[in-house]
């Protein structure tokens, strides 16, 4: 079991969890993920780790409750346990000092696992330039947080109720031409499919190397499954075990739009059955 010290809510359905996890805490470098189940017969679900405290042994989960098993964990506070937790899972991030500026985009829910790749590459004494985004303000999350882990912070929304009026993409664009392409050795972007999509098209006329991290249909998460297959370069890679992060240019996305549709219908059916069955059990408290 693995108790849950703390909770918040970054914002509306976000919300974040500090769990104890010393082993977890121990080995997890940035990019990787853990696998959890709520309980014995729950489902499991893949969560990037957005911090950790080695010292403390904790590791700390941000997510978006948006089906069953994200409303149940949202539903939890400090005390509860999850019963099971694995990892840490898939490649980490490949970081070093590169000749360049890097440039790590988050939008929405995907500025959490941007942010312990964003303070891993300026530790490793990069000059960090973070583009985090929403659709409006009361939408960010961990502002302070990817502040503190750039050299700079830049801050859109589509509303134009905070920071840019507009897209992330539309930022993206502006430092690369700020910076000059040739200056700009990386971009990781993490965040909706169609979002990633874009930046991979803002960045494909400028050359700049653009990493993605995957968020596929997830059950087993050791490669044994092969339920996270995404066709990168052509090839067929599975995100759990070669992932989840990966050359952007090279992902279809296409193909990866219509895999996550694939149990769209099970899921509301899910989630209906569960709000009915709380409705009904809170007629009874």
């Amino acid at each position: 079991m693995f108790e849950i010290l703390e909770k918040k809510i970054l914002s509306p359905a976000v919300h974040q969890l500090v769990l104890r996890a010393p082993e977890i805490a121990r080995k997890h470098k940035a990019g990787n993920f853990v696998m959890l189940r709520i309980d014995e017969k729950g489902e499991r679900i893949p969560l990037t780790v957005a911090d950790k405290d080695s010292g403390a042994g904790t590791i700390t989960l941000v997510f978006q409750s948006v089906g069953k098993t994200t409303t149940q964990l949202g539903e939890l506070v400090a005390g509860d346990a999850i019963l099971d937790l694995a990892g840490p899972m898939g490649r980490p991030t490949h970081i070093e000092r590169f000749a360049g500026v890097t440039v790590c985009v988050g939008g929405g829910i995907g500025v959490a696992p941007v942010h312990p790749i964003a303070r891993a590459l300026r530790d490793a004494g990069n000059r960090v330039v973070s583009i985090i985004g929403a659709r409006a303000k009361e939408l960010l999350i961990l502002e302070e947080e990817m502040g503190r882990a750039s050299d700079e912070l830049l801050v859109a929304t589509d509303d134009g109720s905070y920071g840019h009026h507009g897209f992330v993409t539309d930022v993206l664009k502006r430092v690369i031409e700020r910076e000059g392409r040739e200056n700009v050795s990386l971009v990781v972007a993490i965040g909706p499919v169609p979002m990633m999509r874009a930046l991979c098209k803002t960045t494909e006329p400028y050359e700049v190397k653009t990493m993605v991290s995957l968020n596929p249909i997830m059950v087993d998460a050791t490669g044994m499954c092969g339920a996270c297959r995404v066709t990168v370069g052509g090839e067929t890679k599975f995100a759990c075990v070669d992932g989840p992060e990966f050359d952007g240019h090279q992902v279809d996305f296409d193909e990866l739009t219509q895999r996550l549709r694939g149990y769209l219908e099970d899921e509301k059916r899910s989630m209906q059955i569960y709000s009915e069955h709380r409705g009904a059990h809170s007629c009874y408290t």
